[in-house]
């Protein structure tokens, strides 16, 4: 006998997998199994709502290698969907924790609140949104589904499920036992000397060799073995946007971010006229490749995905990217090209004098913030202009930049950044989000405020969806103006907030902001309603053209 149940079962795995903190909202279902995550280890942060609770957990996870969200049934989990859905597209390692009404309900079909159609819906959508999924109706079972299923979040860097019914939170169950969290990989050797050997035929005879990294480098932690890579060659690197921060931008070897037409000229064309390009971990999005206008050297192309290689059309199955690398490192030698490293980098150029009484202008204020953020700031990027905008500042370290970059959530960045602040402590998040986007999840400014967080929240107030406007204009881009600077006040928490709409109100902002190290710095910033950054209209341009001339696509 033992005095494990279900419940703390579940717990103890999540924690030996590296979870220190879980997000949610309570309800009748779930209330007994958070009772047991307050007694834990883990440290339960109460959201808003659910949707809230699992954009935190994504980001949490996207940094600290796994997150949870922890919800009661129906209201609860499909609140929560948008979510996982996010979570599975981006490939982050997020268990969602469902509370489920009685068992013997369950046998009666009993008319339970929060039930809709019967008790397999929820499930059975989860089940679409996941990697694995598991209801947790037996005990004697329970602890072999829990281990296989966070096992397969681990290993497979995606999204998981788990539902406990309310009389199966207590219920005994085994005791631990020892579990590896990862699972093991191997590749087919002829195959991966194969495709090698084609490798090194393609790049030792190019002229204008590039490696152009994606996130999948970064979800699957290669980023010492690919910066090995990098500095064995000697040959300039890029990013996708997803990408961005995987390895740092002050490398010497940096040359930019490739996202086709919505790159800068410099960047595509030396990217697009590579007869060498090897690419690790490169999603083909529509946002990666600038709405499919990405102009890439396919016949001198080499793809590495997780499970795959692909050169021009020859596909190599069953090779494990990290087996992979290790091999070029094993094969490879340092590239005689004479192409420049360094293309365009983004550092800020020239000097920058702030002008007293000028209106803030997009570009003008990026600039400044390009020389503001350091190695200790996290940037948060919320998709719209904000996104695209921030993708050109210079980020130095590894994992200094998060943005949901292909799911394209709006609202996904302020639950992000609670996240990320307890993930990373020591650093300090910087956060630019849209008006528009804010007012989607602007309550979770209130669970940053009660835990202490200390980010610099930076509100783009432009009255509307500046991105919409510029793709195509209408009375629903215009939306309710408020004092958003005045929110901090009335969440009743310590900070320090202000209003900014002049060059000169910038500087006093970031003044206060680097004076004040430990407090949560709110600045409602005004910009022009109808001007968006150089990025947005690259990508703006691109849209129209994709929408009515399609083309073909890649993918």
């Amino acid at each position: 006998m033992t005095d494990m149940t279900v419940g703390r079962y579940l717990i103890a795995r999540l924690n030996d997998a590296g979870l220190e903190h879980m997000f949610g909202v309570p309800g009748d279902y779930v209330l007994d199994f958070m009772d047991q995550v307050v007694s834990s280890n883990i440290k339960l942060i109460g959201n808003c709502n659910e949707l809230n609770a699992g954009y935190a957990a994504d980001a949490y996870a996207r940094l600290n290698g796994i997150g949870a969200a922890c919800v009661t049934y129906g209201v609860g989990g499909l609140s929560a969907l948008n979510a996982a859905s996010g979570a599975y597209a981006e490939q982050v390692p997020v268990a969602f924790i469902s509370g489920a009404p009685n068992s013997a309900q369950r046998l009666a079909q009993t008319h339970m609140h929060h039930v809709s159609t019967d008790y397999d819906m929820q499930f059975d959508i989860y089940r679409k949104l996941t990697v694995d999924a598991a209801q947790l109706n037996n005990p004697d079972t329970a602890p072999d589904e829990i281990d296989r299923v966070i096992i397969n979040c681990m290993s497979e860097r995606l999204p998981v499920y788990l539902e406990i019914p309310v009389d199966m939170v207590n219920a005994p169950c085994r005791a631990l036992s020892e579990l590896s969290y990862e699972k093991s990989r191997s590749s087919d050797a002829a195959a991966l000397k194969e495709c090698v050997e084609e490798t090194l035929s393609i790049m030792a005879s190019a002229n204008k060799p590039v490696l152009l990294i994606g996130v999948e480098a970064f979800r699957f932690n290669l980023q010492d073995n690919l910066l090995k890579l990098v500095e064995l060659l000697q040959i300039p690197f890029m990013t996708t946007l997803d990408g961005k921060s995987v390895l740092p931008e002050n490398h010497p070897l940096f040359a930019g971010i490739y996202m086709g037409a919505l790159s800068r000229d410099s960047v595509r064309e030396h990217l697009e006229s590579s007869d060498g390009l090897l690419c690790i971990g490169m999603m083909n999005t529509d946002v990666n490749t600038g709405g499919f206008t990405a102009r890439l050297p396919e016949h001198r192309m080499i793809r590495s995905h997780k499970d795959k290689t692909r050169i021009g059309n020859h596909f190599y199955h069953g090779i494990w990217m990290g087996d992979y690398i290790n091999a070029l490192l094993d094969n490879m030698q340092a590239h005689q090209c004479s192409c420049t490293h360094a293309v365009d980098p983004h550092s800020a150029q020239g000097d920058y004098q702030p002008v007293a009484d000028t209106m803030l202008s997009v570009d003008r204020f990026y600039d400044r913030i390009n020389r503001f953020i350091d190695h200790n700031m996290i940037v948060v990027a919320e998709t719209g202009d904000a996104l695209f905008a921030a993708s050109e500042l210079y980020v130095e370290d590894p994992e200094n930049f998060v943005s949901q970059s292909f799911y394209l959530s709006i609202g996904y960045a302020l639950p992000a950044t609670l996240g990320i602040c307890l993930a990373r402590p020591k650093k300090r998040v910087v956060l630019f989000q849209g008006d528009g986007s804010f007012q989607m999840t602007a309550q979770e400014l209130s669970t940053l405020l009660g835990h202490h967080c200390n980010p610099v929240i930076f509100l783009l107030n432009n009255d509307g969806y500046v991105i919409e406007r510029l793709i195509h204009d209408g009375p629903y881009n215009d939306i309710q103006q408020w004092n958003y600077h005045l929110l901090p006040e009335a969440f009743a928490g310590d900070a320090i907030s202000l209003e900014v709409k002049t060059e000169a109100d910038l500087e006093d902002a970031l003044d206060q902001a680097s004076a004040n190290p430990d407090n949560l710095v709110f600045i409602n910033l005004h910009l022009p309603s109808d001007e968006g950054s150089k990025a947005l209209k690259r990508l703006t341009t691109a849209i129209r053209k994709l929408q009515t001339d399609p083309g073909e696509t890649d993918d």
